[in-house]
């Protein structure tokens, strides 16, 4: 129950807590940003919908604890009807990454994993990986968590879905990447957006 004294030290550092006010208030206008950005994007696409899927809707949030570390992400295009699910995450994850995700469960699933194989060589080598997680809700990258969409992997990523009732494809982007570091949130969310968009698109 003791504070050790890097624990208090940190605790009574006031400009550490000014400086994740500062970055927080950053990154929520980002992903505004990236609202807007990805809002343009989306102008005068037809996209693979599912029914009742409203194109205004979006989510901001803000936590403490994803894995005992802060998060900010937006959700657009968003739509959570059930089992069904179509929506374009954009997530900071203090500590971690950047990651922008496709995330599709439900009816239409059938058809998404038929566009994602036969549109599979415009999809790969695009910095995109294929989430092994038995959920939509894990976010860590890397060996037995996520797999690497690249040309040579067709007949597995191909045997992956098939076992899937849901697809995950995100590309995560290092914090201290250029673009990141720059304030270019917007641009990596909507360059990822257009390097899915076979998947999702007749």
């Amino acid at each position: 129950m003791l504070f050790t004294d890097d624990e208090t030290a940190l605790l009574a550092d006031a400009r550490f807590f000014r400086k994740k006010a500062a970055i927080t208030t950053k990154i929520r206008a980002q992903l505004e940003a990236t609202h807007d950005a990805l809002r343009q994007e989306l102008t005068g696409l037809t996209l693979e919908t599912p029914p009742g899927f409203d194109p205004t809707l979006l989510q901001l949030v803000k936590g403490e604890h994803l894995e005992d570390f802060p998060y900010q992400y937006l959700d657009y295009p968003k739509h959570f009807a059930g089992v069904e699910k179509f929506t374009f995450r954009t997530l900071v994850w203090w500590g971690h990454h950047v990651t922008c995700a496709l995330l599709l469960e439900g009816a239409g699933i059938a058809r998404y994993k038929r566009q994602f194989l036969g549109q599979f060589h415009r999809i790969a080598g695009n910095g995109l990986e294929l989430s092994l997680a038995p959920s939509l809700w894990e976010w860590q990258r890397g060996e037995g968590y996520t797999l690497p969409i690249t040309h040579d992997r067709k007949a597995r990523i191909a045997a992956v879905l098939a076992e899937r009732s849901f697809m995950k494809v995100v590309r995560c982007v290092p914090l201290d990447d250029p673009a990141i570091q720059a304030g270019q949130l917007a641009q990596v969310a909507c360059g990822t957006f257009r390097s899915m968009l076979p998947i999702l698109t007749l």
